[in-house]
């Protein structure tokens, strides 16, 4: 008799806790799903806004905005894109170059090699440098780097100019597309090297042992068992950083020269981005100006998508191939 009084007060208590459960779950999904509908909402808006305020400055522009190396909006209404796209993907793709090793080299330190007293100071200091305002490096990089740089630059001239990016002649060194990739590669390092870590400390540690027990080294241990696991990861981590490379404005704009021409000579005094230009032109244009401006950010706001839509691609590829090697 006791049982079954049991069982009859357990019932309804269990079907309450089964209801509740059900209605948690309903709402993480109502919540989840919104979030996501958001974050669309809020891309398609800023596409929206971009096309609408941009159409009038092309249709007033009488030049070719795709071709011509001219930006003078505001007076002879003629203005193109092609110096300021060249700019921006040179001097992020060799920010990435010059970063990523170090960030990878870094986080393996960190996660792998360096002592817990030393790793855990380092991995904060990492972090904090990431929060670093990047006026605070664009201050940094004119006032100290770029004086810097100058002599190395006249070496990699001297000794590699036979390479295109280190050809140049006349003035060497200065204000040029090297000084604001090296500034770039500085920035993005802590993004890169701090994602990285994580995935890093994520290796199955199972595989990490097996591989010591089988008599691998330590590099041996980490190219076999945590490299193709961080693959991905580190791919993520290098794609997060050049899409803040590319967005950067208030530190490229104080070390670029504000030229409007492509030049693979980056030693020269030739550089410039579509974000340093709207950092420097937006304040004194006038409406076709204004337009021409935000044109040129959704230049860049689909420059920046088809990066992102790459990286998940190639992510996505080296999971399939990771499947079905597996």
């Amino acid at each position: 008799m006791a049982t079954n009084t049991k069982t009859r007060d357990g019932g309804p208590a269990m079907s309450r806790s089964a209801s509740r459960r059900t209605h948690g779950e309903g709402l993480f999904r109502f919540l989840s799903t919104a979030a996501g509908v958001v974050l669309l909402a809020i891309m398609a808006a800023i596409a929206v806004f971009l096309i609408s305020e941009a159409i009038p400055a092309l249709r007033a522009n009488e030049g070719n905005f795709f071709g011509d190396l001219v930006w003078e909006p505001n007076s002879s209404k003629v203005f193109g894109i092609g110096a300021l796209a060249f700019g921006t993907v040179l001097s992020s793709a060799l920010a990435l170059v010059i970063a990523t090793p170090i960030a990878v080299g870094v986080a393996l330190f960190i996660s792998h090699y360096a002592p817990r007293r030393l790793a855990a100071p380092l991995g904060y200091l990492i972090d904090l440098l990431a929060a670093v305002p990047s006026v605070v490096y664009g201050l940094w990089g004119v006032t100290f780097l770029v004086p810097l740089l100058r002599t190395p630059s006249q070496w990699l001239n001297e000794h590699l100019g036979w390479f295109p990016l280190f050809a140049g002649e006349g003035i060497i060194g200065g204000k040029t597309m090297f000084a604001g990739a090296v500034v770039l590669a500085i920035m993005i390092l802590p993004i890169i090297a701090a994602i990285s870590r994580e995935v890093f400390l994520q290796a199955p540690k199972m595989n990490e042992e097996a591989a010591l027990a089988l008599g691998a080294t330590r590099w041996e241990m980490i190219r076999m068992a945590v490299l193709p696991f961080g693959r991905p990861g580190v791919i993520s981590a290098a794609m997060l950083g050049l899409g803040r490379a590319m967005g950067e404005t208030i530190a490229v704009a104080l070390i670029f020269p504000a030229t409007f021409d492509i030049s693979f000579q980056i030693l020269t005094p030739h550089a410039n981005s579509i974000a340093a230009n709207i950092a420097n032109g937006f304040g004194e244009a006038n409406d076709i100006g204004r337009g021409a401006l935000i044109a040129s950010g959704l230049v860049l706001f689909v420059i920046t998508l088809l990066v992102n839509m790459g990286a998940r691609f190639v992510i996505n590829r080296r999971k399939e191939y990771a499947r079905v090697g597996a």
